[in-house]
């Protein structure tokens, strides 16, 4: 399958040094199915960095790979409570990271307000199941997949 990856650079060789901390999944690479979903990722970090062009890089991945007793996978095949407590571990500051060890992860994508209502919810102001409808992408569902660990990143090809 062809996966695409959405930023303000080309990416030549995905690597976890430059990955951010505190996402939906934890610091790892990000890549979608849905190029347009990468292509409206890549503006948004343009905008949000004011650096660079928006670069959509093209990979090839095996997606049996993930039913390989090798490797550690994690799968949510919707919004659910436990996909949102999984966010809400990844995205806390407070908590020791890396929060899990999952080479690789595949589920929604939290809404851009996710860190406002993760803090709802952490005062009790709104409920869990409350959350997990907040959480929802405004933009209907949406898939990502998560790349944590060297032995992940190897099953990428470049395109």
């Amino acid at each position: 399958m062809r996966l695409y990856h959405g930023s303000n650079q080309k990416i030549e060789v995905p690597d976890l040094v430059h990955s951010k901390p505190f996402k939906d999944f934890g610091r790892g690479f990000y890549l979608s199915a849905d190029k347009q979903q990468a292509l409206d990722l890549a503006f948004q970090k343009v905008n949000q960095t004011q650096q660079g062009k928006a670069e959509v890089t093209e990979f090839l991945f095996d997606e049996t790979a993930m039913q390989s007793s090798d490797l550690k996978v994690l799968v949510y095949p919707d919004y659910s409570e436990e996909w949102a407590l999984f966010v809400l571990k990844n995205r806390d500051r407070n908590a020791q990271h890396p929060t899990h060890d999952y080479d690789i992860v595949y589920g929604p994508i939290a809404d851009d307000g996710v860190t406002y209502q993760l803090r709802r919810y952490e005062g009790g102001v709104i409920s869990l199941q409350r959350l997990v409808e907040e959480l929802k992408y405004a933009k209907g569902i949406t898939f990502q997949y998560y790349f944590g660990t060297e032995r992940a990143l190897k099953l990428l090809k470049r395109l």
